[in-house]
């Protein structure tokens, strides 16, 4: 069972344990986060749309750090000039706790009243 989901704008193919790096998220380590399902697949079926209505997958912030150093440089030929800028992305650490198919129960059937309503206009 897997699931195709949503996260930072980048699609990513997740397992129940699986452990992926996206782009950072605001929340807390420890926190547990909702991801949006793009696609699910079951022993049984597969289920994209509206289906995917009835699909939770849920993930667990294990922590935040930064990226690999990038140097960006840029020059003009017979000019002089060059220029080296850089940068390090922030990445947030998650562990996917969860991928389930919500069902519904049977609603448990109420008890009919036994109170009367009266309706002699008092």
């Amino acid at each position: 069972m897997y699931a195709i989901v949503k996260a930072g704008g980048k699609q990513y193919r997740v397992e129940k344990g699986d452990k992926l790096v996206v782009d950072r998220m605001a929340d807390e380590a420890g926190a547990k986060v909702l991801l949006e399902p793009l696609l699910f697949r079951s022993d049984e079926a597969v289920f994209e749309g509206a289906d995917l209505g009835k699909v939770k997958v849920e993930a667990v912030v294990v922590g935040h750090h930064r990226g690999k150093k990038i140097r960006v440089q840029k020059f003009k030929p017979k000019r002089g000039y060059k220029r080296t800028m850089g940068h390090r992305s922030e990445l947030t650490e998650l562990e996917i706790s969860e991928i389930k198919m919500l069902t519904r129960k049977p609603a448990a059937k109420k008890a009919a009243d036994t109170k009367e309503t009266t309706s002699d206009g008092a």
